[in-house]
């Protein structure tokens, strides 16, 4: 894998002291969403932990939800009103901009493209430092609605727009190393790449028996589960799939109707979102965890789900796509499942029937576990993170007394 940044930071230092009457107040570190949920894995549980972890007061302004907790892993969680879809996040902009250029952060750190946006004019006006977060390739964004003919064009302007965007920021942040070519010229460039973020989570005891499969996450087409029900089919009418998450493309009602037409109605188990604990328990109840994007799609190749650390986490086997670089690249080198033409469902029914050795699974779950706590854990992602932090925003030097320095 490309590695952009410098070899890996130490790990990242105890909390600082509790700050006493007189001494300067670390500085504040907006993370800014136009979409993103309020504890967001990557924006809050990742991201935003590890900075409040090491000194900085940390705040995520996302849009506001019914229950939205006031703090999440040390980050405090702040909402805004804004109508659904893209229509009202275009329309929350000015006003995004102008309650971040109005919280006095020394940092915005701004999750998507129109959180950008925001972010900038909230920097202009209010002198505070711009970090992007890209998490997915933008250029391509447009492709699926778009004749073939123009989506050259489309991804020209688009890679002009994200490296606008990115000289006008203090520093870019990539979650892939695969994002990083469509920000040349930005003042700061950093890989801080979505790792396995520990997990309190017992492994799979792995047995012999039929064969639970688990995805979880976002499901529609494009995330396989044609192909997915098709390889049911061909397998042994005792083995059962676990769905965690929802659809997100509307096609659940065209999936319901296929599983039934192929008579596979009664062995699907349907979960809806659920909080990371408990998602990462019924995961581990299962025996062989699906990640099965479809290709044709930038994004899908270069994607690097939290779906495949939970699955290493928890113990299980991953069935990845082949031609997915990220994912493949993390699979082949942790040794932790098989690859596969994800669009064709007689490869997936052979790596399934592959995998039915429980001895195979757990040899595989093993593997993946230590890599996902070492090789492809977070704690040294974070910790490039603070080191970008510490040079964007110094923390207040503490005598050991807890006096400020002088």
């Amino acid at each position: 894998m490309n590695a952009l940044a410098p070899p890996p930071l130490p790990p990242l230092p105890p909390p600082l002291p509790p700050v006493v009457l007189g001494s300067p107040a670390p500085p504040l570190v907006l993370m800014l969403s136009a979409a993103h949920p309020p504890d967001d894995i990557r924006v809050v549980r990742k991201e935003g932990a590890a900075l409040a972890a090491a000194g900085w007061r940390v705040a995520h302004l996302a849009p506001a939800r019914e229950a939205m907790p006031a703090r999440v892993a040390g980050v405090a969680i702040e909402g805004f009103a804004r109508r659904p879809g893209w229509a009202g996040r275009l329309a929350a902009l000015p006003g995004l901009a102008r309650l971040a250029a109005a919280r006095g952060a020394a940092v915005i750190h701004a999750s998507e493209p129109d959180a950008w946006l925001a972010a900038l004019w909230a920097g202009w006006r209010s002198g505070a430092r711009v970090v992007l977060d890209v998490h997915e390739h933008y250029p391509s964004r447009l492709d699926s609605r778009l004749p073939r003919p123009l989506r050259p064009l489309a991804r020209a302007a688009l890679r002009l727009a994200c490296r606008l965007a990115g000289r006008a920021a203090d520093a870019v942040v990539v979650a892939k190393d695969g994002l990083a070519g469509d920000f040349a010229g930005a003042p700061r460039l950093l890989a801080v790449r979505n790792y396995a973020m520990p997990a309190a989570v017992a492994p799979r005891r792995h047995a012999a028996g039929p064969l639970t499969l688990v995805h979880a996450g976002a499901m529609g087409r494009s995330r396989g589960w044609p192909v997915l029900l098709e390889a049911m089919a061909l397998g042994p009418p005792e083995d059962r799939l676990r769905l965690i998450g929802r659809f997100t493309d509307g096609s659940e009602p065209e999936f319901l109707a296929r599983a039934a037409a192929l008579g596979l109605a009664a062995r699907i188990e349907r979960l809806p979102w659920l909080p990371h604990p408990e998602a990462m328990a019924r995961l581990a109840e299962g025996d062989i965890a699906l990640v099965l994007f479809q290709p044709g799609e930038e994004n899908h190749r270069l994607a690097l789900p939290h779906k495949l650390f939970d699955a290493m986490q928890a113990g299980l086997p991953v069935i990845a796509p082949a031609f997915a670089t990220e994912v493949a690249g993390i699979v082949a080198g942790a040794g932790c499942g098989a690859l596969v033409d994800s669009a064709d469902p007689r490869a997936v029914a052979a790596a399934i029937e592959g995998l039915r050795d429980p001895a195979r699974r757990a040899a595989l779950g093993v593997a993946g576990r230590a890599a996902a706590a070492a090789r492809f854990g977070w704690a040294g992602e974070a910790a490039r993170l603070a080191g970008l932090y510490r040079a964007l925003a110094p923390l207040p030097a503490i005598a050991p007394s807890g006096v400020p320095a002088p």
